[in-house]
């Protein structure tokens, strides 16, 4: 497990190089990306069928959680569960969205994953990497968990995420 753990770190160190995205790790207080607290630049990314969506419409409306997210993310897929309780329990006070990265994957190959590994999420695309940037996302399977005014209450990178908790700080 500890050579999957190590691997992993490399690929999102270079996912973020590849991308320009000013990876910041506190260790203070172990934030990952973007700062708590902070709101985000509005960006516009789209939809799977290439329709503009800005992310303002959707943040700043009621608590919301993004996570950054590729078919090919091992650590996306064991996070899935934990996402899909969440959403079971606070779907109807927070909003759930899926950022797809661009990176070894296209908006064809997502839908063709999702025939065969249905998601009930909203899904985005971000073709050009504008909100991996304004998020600061140094990897796949980082999520960022922003209160009903839209400034960020919790990011974390992994797997091993405590997704209920983090929301439930948010569903009030």
């Amino acid at each position: 497990m500890k050579t999957v753990r190590g691997a992993w770190c490399v690929v999102s160190l270079v996912l973020a190089i590849a991308l320009g995205v000013p990876c910041r790790v506190d260790a203070q207080d172990d934030v990952i990306g973007i700062a708590i607290g902070t709101k985000p630049e509005a960006v516009t990314i789209e939809d799977l069928d290439g329709r503009p969506v800005d992310l303002s419409q959707v943040i700043g409306k009621k608590p919301v959680l993004l996570e950054f997210w590729a078919t090919w993310c091992p650590l996306c897929a064991a996070l899935f569960p934990r996402i899909e309780a969440a959403r079971a329990r606070f779907g109807n006070r927070v909003e759930f969205v899926v950022v797809a990265v661009a990176v070894n994957q296209s908006q064809a190959g997502i839908k063709r994953h999702l025939t065969r590994h249905p998601m009930p999420l909203r899904i985005l695309w971000d073709g050009n990497g504008r909100a991996v940037r304004a998020f600061q996302a140094p990897s796949t399977s980082y999520v960022v968990v922003l209160d009903s005014a839209g400034k960020v209450a919790y990011t974390g990178l992994g797997a091993e995420q405590d997704i209920e908790a983090a929301v439930r700080r948010v569903a009030n």
